[in-house]
């Protein structure tokens, strides 16, 4: 694509980028983030030869510092999420460190996490030499050219309007940095960001450094909570305070970036850094006799999570960003490149949802994103656990009306904005947030709740779910073109798939017809404007005739689960729930003791239960109602602990983890959901009949795994005769066999049942088994051979 224009308000490198430290580093603690971060130093190494401009990339490598028991925990924990990716990445013992950094203070140094090819490149000479490629390949740039607005056309293309003159686009692209909270008011949006003051010192030359016959590795001391690398001869290094004295440059939220900031810094404030500087003199000791020759303090932009919002944006049509970078320089070329790649193919080059800006909404006030900035600065170099939470901020005005009953009784989860309860505590119990590499707090806790939905009856507030209620003429001929599966009839459910146009799972709904054409969908609390801007776009480029509406705030939702599920409905509704009569995947509307619910035969957990959607004011009336008439069969509480632990044990695949934008259904085992024989031509049906024809080459296994005291999250490498041949997706305990589960890739070779591999888990490689899938069971599989067979034979 040729015809592209970049419009800069004042000149290249104004705002963040002129100032920037420049890091370049291949890790990152995320999974297709890594991917990113490999594109652009891919990108930079070749820039000089392509150009004919020079970058000043340097690449003496990097290492992080682990000075903790509990930080050599997490480069174990993150080697084996690295393994079976591209990036080289390794832990070194304490004496090659040494050998690499002589300047260190080895006290306290347990281990090193190495990234050879890390380094850092001159910002300015890098945009620079972008710049001179864009031209190259046809791009126009234009400066100054401030945008003064944008005007949507009932097309689709924007007028786009600057004091030289307006022009037309099909897209445009925000990209604006610091200013983009100015761009996004002109189409109406408020992007949460906020700029962060950060600040790096630079010494005058360092004799010891100067000695050196080679540039010391960028060093990243985790404790003490700074970077350091060296600047010619001397030292630079920057560092990241607490939250509680770190400074947000919160007037420019309130009023605005003040117009003609560009190439302005503010005042250095050495005493807010003190005790990082006193942190990196006990590390390299040669810093207490150097001169400080330059304090620089500029300002960055950061979202609430300090990922940057990247694609295109729920609500405006062809408005996509680039906003929010906390770590510009490293993400620009990877981002760029996994942008265009979008625009141009329809899709993306792989999934990152994590990065989808649609996954900020209403509930994202600018209090909430300066509580989160503030943290997520702070938190920079903290010890990243699996299944962390983060606490500022919450909770949002998001709450389902359950939380104030529910808050006190046990651990929540923060999903898209919603508390959702994770596991619940008894009395006696230790109720901290423990987070741990290992087994922990809740592990107990989460087997009784597990017992509880397999043995008695147990309740979930599903209330995070992403809802959409889609009516009108061409419902049906949308549905059908947007989703995988048939349509189901009208009073069934059924589980439905968007795929992308190469085939891949961009979405899992749940797909209710309600009455003749309206439908209710649902979908996963972190894929809500994710799914509602698929859908809307393919009924505005069709010209469907259909209303669709996100009720996700209006419905509350109540999973009711286990062997006396039915048993405690039925005395709240006249309705006739036996197996006959209300079928698995049937939804009806009724009412559970005058209370009016939309019940759908369906349970997450794999056994006996129906998930009850009502108006969210009535969801304490009806939890109220559901408690007092279960005390009979014990009803009790359940999380979304236990629930992981039975959906896994039943093989249900979740979206994000067993099948994302990085996978097609059919090696994710999902075919049978997917028919490539209706009559209507779903997006992804060519290419799916396509793959099918070549053969896969991986499949989804479940493998269970003899551990002591750590079980798989999901990410890790899987090895098989000494070399890493694929990755779990995501595991858990189970309950029931007494040995952890893991969903994992594997090469189609080693999928048979019985297959032994091996599960790398904090640096130590478990035997593994490929098993007949499910382990256990589901409800309705039960009942089917029960009346098949007899009771005896189950």
């Amino acid at each position: 694509m040729k015809d592209v224009v970049l419009l800069e308000k004042s000149e290249l490198t104004a705002g963040s980028t002129w100032h920037a430290a420049g890091l370049t580093t291949y890790f990152h603690p995320g999974i297709n983030l890594k991917k990113i971060h490999y594109a652009s130093i891919k990108l930079y190494e070749k820039l000089e030869e392509e150009t004919g401009q020079v970058v000043g990339f340097h690449q003496p490598g990097s290492i992080r510092i682990a000075t903790t028991p509990v930080r050599v925990d997490e480069f174990k924990y993150q080697m084996t999420r690295t393994g079976w990716h591209a990036t080289e990445q390794y832990i070194i013992e304490p004496e090659k460190i040494q050998e690499m950094f002589p300047l260190l203070n080895m006290n306290k140094i347990l281990a090193g996490l190495y990234n050879p090819g890390d380094g850092h490149i001159d910002p300015y000479s890098l945009t620079m030499a972008l710049a001179a490629g864009a031209r190259k390949y046809g791009a126009l740039l234009k400066y100054p050219a401030p945008v003064t607005s944008l005007i949507p056309r009932s097309d689709g293309t924007w007028d786009v309007e600057t004091p030289q003159g307006s022009m037309r686009a099909n897209r445009i692209v925000n990209a604006a940095g610091f200013w983009a909270r100015e761009v996004g008011k002109m189409v109406g949006l408020e992007h949460p960001l906020i700029p962060v003051q950060h600040q790096y010192v630079v010494t005058s030359t360092i004799p010891e450094v100067k000695a050196l016959k080679r540039e010391l590795p960028v060093l990243r001391d985790l404790e003490g909570s700074y970077y350091l690398r060296q600047e010619r001869d001397g030292l630079l290094f920057g560092p990241y305070e607490s939250q509680e004295k770190m400074k947000v440059q919160d007037s420019w939220v309130t009023n605005g970036v003040p117009p003609g900031f560009g190439k302005e810094l503010f005042e250095s404030d050495l005493d807010r850094i003190m005790e990082h500087v006193e942190a990196a003199m006990e590390m390299v000791p040669v810093l207490k006799k150097a001169d400080i020759i330059n304090i620089v303090n500029g300002p960055i932009t950061y979202s609430p999570d300090i990922l940057p919002m990247v694609g295109p944006h729920q609500g405006v049509r062809n408005y996509w960003v680039a906003i929010g970078f906390g770590y510009g320089i490293i993400h620009a070329g990877g981002v760029g490149k996994y942008l265009s790649d979008w625009i141009l193919h329809g899709e993306p080059p792989f999934d990152l949802i994590e990065l989808d800006p649609n996954r900020y909404g209403k509930w994202t006030t600018t209090q909430y994103t300066e509580a989160k900035a503030r943290e997520s600065y702070g938190f920079n170099n903290i010890v990243g656990y699996p299944k962390e939470e983060r606490f500022a901020g919450r909770p949002t005005q998001r709450v389902s009306g359950l939380y104030k009953i529910l808050e006190s009784k046990c651990s929540m989860g923060f999903h898209a904005g919603w508390e959702q309860p994770h596991w619940f505590y008894k009395p006696g119990q230790d109720t901290r947030y423990r987070p741990s590499f290992r087994r922990t707090n809740w592990f107990e806790p989460v087997g009784s709740e597990y017992k509880q939905v397999m043995q008695s009856v147990g309740v979930i507030d599903l209330s995070p779910f992403g809802k959409f209620n889609i009516k009108g003429q061409d419902s049906v001929r949308l549905l059908d073109h947007l989703f995988a599966n048939v349509i189901p009839k009208v009073g069934f459910t059924n589980i439905s798939h968007m795929l992308t146009p190469k085939g891949r799972v961009y979405a899992e709904l749940t797909v209710s017809h309600q009455t003749p054409g309206e439908f209710l969908l649902i979908t996963g609390s972190g894929s809500e404007l994710h799914d509602l801007r698929w859908i809307e776009e393919e009924a505005v480029n069709g010209g469907y005739d259909v209303e669709i509406k996100n009720i996700t705030d209006e419905l509350g939702v109540l999973g009711i689960a286990g062997p006396h599920a039915r048993k405690v409905l039925q005395k709240l509704t006249s309705e006739d729930l036996s197996d006959d009569v209300f079928k698995f995947l049937q939804t009806k509307s009724l009412k559970v003791s005058n209370i009016p619910v939309t019940a759908i035969r369906i349970s997450y957990t794999g056994e006996l239960g129906w998930e009850l959607y009502h108006r969210r004011e009535d969801s304490v009336a009806l939890y109220d109602i559901i408690m007092n008439a279960g005390q009979e069969e014990g009803i009790d509480n359940f999380g979304t602990y236990a629930m992981n632990a039975l959906r896994l044990e039943k093989a249900f695949r979740a979206w994000g983890s067993e099948m994302n934008c990085d996978t097609n259904p059919l090696e994710a085992g999902l075919d049978y959901f997917i028919k490539l024989n209706k009559p209507a031509d779903f997006i992804g049906k060519q290419a799916l009949k396509q793959i099918k024809a070549k053969g896969l080459k991986r499949r989804l296994v479940c493998l269970t795994l003899a551990t002591d005291d750590v079980d798989p999250e999901g990410n890790e490498s899987i090895w098989y005769d000494g070399k890493v041949v694929g990755n779990t997706t995501s595991g858990s305990y189970s309950y029931s066999v007494q040995k952890s589960l893991a969903f994992a890739y594997v090469p189609v070779e080693l999928s048979k049942v019985g297959q032994q591999v091996e599960v790398e888990l904090l640096g130590t490689n478990y035997p593994a088994t490929v098993i007949q899938e499910p382990l256990v069971l589901t409800e309705p599989a039960r009942n089917r051979l029960r009346k098949k067979n007899g009771k005896d034979k189950i």
